[in-house]
């Protein structure tokens, strides 16, 4: 099997990034991920409770299931990208500030 070359992307290209693409980077990154955690396909499969060939078509970007993809970063001890995938909705503190309600001007009529 080849080795595929490491390539960066940056933000704004990712968005550019067709869902297909995307599932590759995605099972790339956690290729590497698994491999940097000194795992093989093996072990994370068995970790996660998932078959090996789940595991593989994750990585390989060839389709999977959330449960797959959450089984597997549970396993290698990440599930804190989950919160880098979809972060924590928060509230904007202005929108807590109570509204002025805009009155309409009062006409002075001694004004010339």
């Amino acid at each position: 099997m080849a080795c595929k070359r490491h390539t960066t992307i940056y933000m704004g290209e990712i968005d550019f990034r067709t869902p297909s693409e995307l599932q590759s980077l995605l099972g790339e990154r956690l290729r590497r991920l698994r491999r940097t955690r000194g795992l093989d396909q093996r072990t994370t499969a068995e970790r996660a409770g998932i078959s090996e060939k789940a595991l593989r078509n994750l990585e390989g970007g060839h389709g999977s299931t959330v449960e797959t993809l959450l089984r597997t970063l549970k396993a290698l001890d990440a599930l804190d990208g989950i919160e880098m995938l979809v972060p924590e909705a928060t509230v904007n503190p202005l929108a807590l500030l109570p509204r002025r309600v805009r009155r309409p001007r009062e006409h002075n009529e001694s004004k010339p």
